[in-house]
């Protein structure tokens, strides 16, 4: 009973707590463009925060609507290809989460480095990758980014510098510390962005990158996408300061909301111009939620309830929010935004055929692209028999 009232207090706080307070018009600036106001941000060692407005035109808000639709219809997909067992291994979805890499990604360009943990395939089409190629790596297919050898957890677009998709909790933080030495070293004026979430956060790794970046003043954004469940714990039971955005100590911190596409986008805008102007490191804090388990093999339930999950839905869900937005101002109405939910879901069930008809990769291919440019004369298999000789 105790820990039934611990969970209904902890569940408590992540719907009613932190809820989105409701975004009003400030000033209309024109028929198309609008000042709206948003969740105040909170900010750990910076003398100044972003106010919380942001001027948006109705062309840049349905582009959100489109975008994050497509990356829940996606998941979804994915949810039902995985229980019809055509999806094997590990699958993390992001359904929840779609307004921190939409956000994000207006503000960032290809130029600049991402890198973020295994609930990647959201930022795997965000760099420039197609649905069909996502879907097609999920599958196992040869046309997947990594051949269909990498399936969900390890996504790659080197064209537009997304390096990942990473397997082992936190472990890309540090890689994405040295892909900010990378653009310092070059001088290109690039930064890295480089996320984990909230389980991760207890990651020594995590505290050596960022030590590394604040001494040699890297342009790294490490941002924890703060779910509220590291696997099946919340966050008041696997951290004794859940408040990540303070985490660095000597590295200051912003909390944004990140369930809405508009405060993500101006809290970037904020964080890449501080990393841009040569001030080092940040850590940004984007509080979210997911409305899947930890991975397809977590129910979700076990450890928070239905009701939990479906106020978060009614309440807080970024799609929703954007959607009331945009009726509210006038800019589309209801129906319109139920045909961009159709051409959204044409393109998604598209990508599925293009990806089931891809090749899978011959058995002869699996031990390719191992080694870089020669492969040894000898590889040690099981006996010597099955070992590879040249």
């Amino acid at each position: 009973q105790t820990m039934l009232r611990f969970m209904r207090k902890a569940a408590s706080m992540r719907t009613g707590a932190t809820a989105r307070v409701s975004r009003m018009t400030v000033r209309a600036m024109s028929s198309d463009t609008a000042t709206f106001e948003f969740t105040p941000f909170k900010g750990f060692k910076l003398d100044e925060i972003p106010e919380n407005k942001i001027e948006a035109s109705k062309d840049e808000c349905i582009g959100y609507f489109r975008e994050m639709s497509k990356y829940r219809r996606f998941e979804i997909m994915a949810d039902t290809l995985y229980k019809q067992r055509l999806i094997r291994g590990f699958c993390h979805l992001y359904d929840g989460q779609e307004a921190i890499i939409t956000g994000l990604e207006a503000v960032l360009t290809y130029d600049d480095s991402l890198i973020t943990s295994y609930r990647c395939h959201a930022h795997q089409m965000s760099r420039g990758d197609t649905a069909s190629n996502t879907y097609a790596e999920l599958l196992g297919r040869e046309t997947g980014c990594s051949k269909g050898k990498g399936g969900s957890m390890h996504m790659y677009h080197k064209k537009n510098n997304f390096f990942g998709g990473n397997g082992i909790v936190g472990a890309q933080v540090p890689l994405g510390a040295g892909l900010a030495f990378a653009h310092k070293y070059r001088g290109d004026g690039g930064v890295s962005v480089s996320m984990y979430g909230d389980g991760a956060a207890n990651q020594g790794q995590v505290y050596e990158a960022a030590n590394m970046a604040a001494l040699w003043k890297l342009p790294c954004i490490f941002v924890c996408e703060n779910n509220q469940y590291g696997m099946g714990t919340s966050v008041e039971r696997h951290a004794f300061n859940s408040e990540f955005y303070t985490r660095g100590s000597y590295v200051p911190g912003l909390w944004i909301d990140g369930m809405d596409v508009l405060s993500v986008k101006k809290g970037f805008e904020f964080a890449t111009k501080w990393c841009r102007d040569g001030n080092g490191p940040l850590f940004v804090e984007c509080q979210t939620y997911r409305y899947h388990g930890h991975s397809m093999s977590d129910p979700g339930i076990s450890y928070r309830t239905r009701e939990e999950v479906q106020s978060v839905r009614k309440g807080r869900d970024c799609i929703e929010n954007m959607r009331n937005l945009i009726i509210d101002q006038g800019w589309a109405e209801a129906a319109e935004l139920k045909a961009i939910e159709k051409e959204v879901r044409k393109e998604i069930d598209d990508a599925v055929k293009e990806a089931k008809a891809a090749k899978e990769l011959p058995a002869d291919k699996l031990t390719e692209d191992i080694f870089y440019n020669e492969v040894p004369k000898f590889i040690r298999m099981i006996d010597e028999q099955t070992s590879l000789h040249q």
